[in-house]
């Protein structure tokens, strides 16, 4: 009927459907339930919205974000919606490591052992590379996360995947957070292991970890870290039509203003950013 109501009277249509006029136009009005739906799908776009970054949110980023503005629904109902207005996003692929271990270098001994949790900021820190394609060469990057927060403290990008790559990360986090004698866990590429990086974590006072050998799951914090950079910018934006100056900025932005400060971290409590998180125990503790 109003597909046709262009065409025939309401009326004329009712009476040969034998439906009365008042129950068609009732069924024109959204019940309750309709409206709240509708009204929380307003709220969901608003909130991918916010920055272009966010169209990679899932369901459980979706939520945190409505309940830091104290709105409460349930995981199924937020799914339903944004299954329904194709606001879900698929997985795509992950990135492998690229740092290859020296068999003749001392190892340091697994002191994370998997547990990547911290009760303050700077007490764990995480490090690895990855490489990225770009136009005009490999751009590769090395970063650090603490995790407390999950916070990338620091990182430096370089045409090479050299030793002074990650020590020159390395030093970018302790001056930025002003920190010293933490724990600095990485996997056992000769970058990590050679006399000049060991140099830089001693002038520190930190402690180094290793993976052990072949045991990706070791780092697997700063693992996903990487594979969400790539998964959510890299990928899209496909970096190797790109030169590389180009690619290192859209790196910077994504991880010093998006990834920290902005983007819902579903591991922090109520899913703060990083870094405002950080921010608000430092705060809560003066």
């Amino acid at each position: 009927m109003r597909e046709r109501r262009d065409r025939w009277p309401v009326k004329e249509m009712c009476e040969v459907l034998a439906v009365s006029e008042s129950g068609y136009y009732r069924s024109l009005k959204p019940t309750p339930k309709q409206e709240r739906q509708q009204r929380l799908l307003v709220k969901i776009k608003d909130i991918i919205g916010e920055h272009e970054d966010n169209s990679n949110y899932g369901v459980q980023r979706i939520l945190l974000a409505l309940s830091q503005i104290e709105i409460t629904t349930s995981y199924s109902t937020v799914y339903r919606i944004m299954k329904k207005h194709g606001l879900l996003k698929k997985v795509r692929r992950h990135p492998n490591g690229i740092t290859r271990e020296d068999a003749a270098a001392q190892k340091s001994e697994n002191l994370i052992q998997r547990d990547f949790r911290s009760s303050a900021p700077n007490q764990k820190w995480l490090s690895d590379i990855t490489e990225v394609p770009c136009s005009d060469g490999k751009l590769y990057l090395s970063a650090v996360l603490d995790c407390f927060n999950g916070e990338i403290v620091g990182l430096a990008m370089d045409d090479n995947m050299r030793k002074e790559l990650c020590i020159q990360a390395f030093e970018n986090a302790c001056k930025a957070r002003s920190a010293r004698g933490m724990i600095y866990h990485s996997d056992r590429g000769s970058q990590f292991t050679s006399h000049a990086f060991r140099e830089s974590l001693a002038k520190r006072d930190a402690i180094q970890s290793m993976s052990g050998t072949g045991r990706c799951y070791d780092n697997a914090r700063m693992e996903s870290f990487f594979a969400t950079l790539k998964k959510e910018k890299l990928y899209k934006i496909k970096t190797e039509h790109y030169p590389m100056a180009y690619v290192k900025s859209i790196i910077f932005r994504y991880i010093m203003v998006y990834y920290n400060r902005r983007r819902i971290y579903t591991s922090n409590p109520g899913g703060w950013p990083p870094a405002i998180y950080r921010e608000r125990m430092l705060s809560q503790a003066a």
